[in-house]
């Protein structure tokens, strides 16, 4: 339910008296909602701790586990921090999926921090000891952390975080030993704000999944473009701007062999390059056959159905007033079509002022990604000053565009916050972002979980989840799984509507 009170106490675990005083000098004034408990060194009194924070009372929302460690990753110096993705202890394993945001909000403040697991023994780990903890793909080792998250409920949200004393190389103890440990200490101070942070956004919360939502039938279709390109004839293949506007896709195709240019010039003479979803200009494509490039066009079939007929509405001599955001690849495509019976309409103000030749020859046609609303109101706009004008035959805008928009309306003013996952210079992610607030719902754009502010989270009972058309239902996964790390997630899946469109591709990637 939007609104409902949030759990309000957590726990902040330390070992020692040095490391409990060095949290508590950087915890902020007025910080009620935390315990600091001070829990010993070892494992016999991390379990103690666990056993009392789990039966003593009301359980907190959630407890992180934080002071010194030992390095096990050689390029990790005194005073970096490690932020557990899990923490082991024996054959124990406890997840914390809060990992990243955690990290994020460090990094922020200028912290050198590494995410990966960290390691708990039952007793001191040094030199050559240290080497099959290292292969194990840990990161850092302790005394407690794996013990006393191991005996937690599994209810409770769990972080750790560890600021390392001693490097992975050399003596434990050595004259620099405790210079190393006030460097660690120093660190300890200031990454208590972020703790304090992390706790007050512990709890239990309802998360709402809008479908449909992530990839697009375009998108799909770019992506296996570009996949089937790579297979069939080899890297490197070049791809003429991003495939499709998400940052994570781009780099997993970049790591499979896929070279991502600005423009035609640095493609070699002769290479095979592949046009994003997004469209290109008759221009662009007049170049790569002059310079013998091998093309496989990838743009987007609704895409190249507003190409057609911009085409079609200028050949009979009309205005084409293309309602669109200038310098968005789309529209340098469409307008390029005929950029000179095409002007480009950014907004509100632009319909009010365009001017056109002859006002009982206009057409109007719309960037795919854009909002519904908006559209809706700069078209009214135009019709009120051009009584004569015509528009597309059918809704340009796209059915992912408007089906993600849909969904997102159904749930929005049922939310506290919402998330919408992909990259920000994708369009239709940004126009998501915008019809939430416009719905009275704080929104935010995120890249990843990464990009997720706990500042967001502490009123935030109810959070709904969405993504842009171009971003992997994967990353919607990992945001869940985040939030998750935070303490109890009752998903609940909102089916708008179903999307079982599918686009052919290209002859020249078909198989044979």
């Amino acid at each position: 339910m939007r609104g409902a009170a949030m759990a309000a106490e957590f726990a902040l675990c330390a070992p020692t008296r040095l490391e409990t005083a060095a949290v508590r000098r950087g915890l902020p004034a007025g910080t009620t909602s935390a315990t600091l408990l001070r829990t010993g060194m070892g494992r016999r009194h991390a379990e103690r701790a666990a056993h009392l924070l789990a039966h003593t009372g009301r359980p907190p929302s959630g407890v992180l586990v934080t002071g010194v460690a030992g390095a096990l990753d050689p390029g990790l110096a005194p005073g970096d921090v490690v932020v557990a993705t899990e923490v082991r202890a024996g054959e124990r394993v406890v997840a914390c999926p809060s990992a990243p945001l955690l990290a994020a909000r460090l990094a922020r403040i200028g912290l050198t921090v590494r995410t990966g697991p960290v390691v708990s023994r039952d007793h001191l780990v040094s030199g050559a000891a240290r080497t099959p903890l290292r292969d194990s793909g840990a990161l850092a080792v302790d005394l407690e952390s794996g013990w006393l998250a191991a005996g937690l409920p599994a209810s409770t949200a769990t972080a750790c975080v560890r600021v390392v004393a001693d490097p992975a190389t050399g003596a434990l103890w050595r004259p620099v030993t405790l210079a190393h440990l006030r460097t660690a200490a120093r660190t300890l101070t200031t990454v208590a704000p972020a703790l304090a942070d992390w706790g007050a956004a512990t709890g239990a919360r309802t998360v709402l999944l809008p479908h449909p939502r992530s990839f697009c039938a375009g998108v799909e279709r770019a992506i296996d473009i570009v996949e089937r390109v790579l297979v069939q004839r080899g890297a490197p293949v070049y791809v003429r701007k991003q495939i499709v506007h998400n940052s994570h896709v781009v780099a997993r195709l970049e790591g499979l062999g896929a070279v991502f240019v600005e423009e035609l010039a640095e493609v070699p003479a002769g290479a095979t390059v592949v046009f994003s979803a997004h469209g290109v200009s008759p221009a662009v494509r007049d170049e790569a056959a002059a310079r013998g490039l091998g093309v496989v066009d990838a743009t987007c079939p609704l895409v190249a159905k507003v190409h057609s007929e911009a085409r079609r509405f200028a050949d009979r001599g009309d205005t084409v007033l293309f309602i669109g955001h200038d310098g968005h690849e789309e529209t340098q495509g469409t307008v390029g079509e005929r950029p000179g019976s095409t002007v480009l309409v950014e907004d509100l103000a632009g319909a009010a002022r365009v001017r056109v030749p002859d006002p009982g020859r206009v057409s109007y046609l719309v960037q795919t990604t854009l909002g519904v609303e908006e559209v809706a109101e700069i078209v009214g706009v135009l019709h009120d000053r051009f009584p004569a004008l015509q528009g597309p035959a059918s809704d340009d805008i796209c059915y992912a565009t408007t089906n993600r928009q849909h969904a997102l309306r159904s749930v929005a003013r049922q939310a506290d916050l919402v998330l919408v996952v992909g990259s920000r210079n994708s369009s239709n992610a940004n126009r998501l972002v915008e019809l939430a607030r416009r719905l009275g719902t704080p929104a935010h754009l995120v890249d990843d979980p990464g990009g997720i502010d706990l500042a967001w989270l502490p009123d935030a009972a109810t959070v709904a989840v969405t993504a842009g058309a171009s971003t992997p239902a994967s990353l919607v996964d990992a945001t869940v799984d985040a939030l998750r790390g935070l303490g109890p997630v009752d998903v609940r899946e909102h089916v708008a509507t179903t999307e079982d469109i599918e686009f052919t591709l290209p002859k020249e990637v078909r198989n044979p």
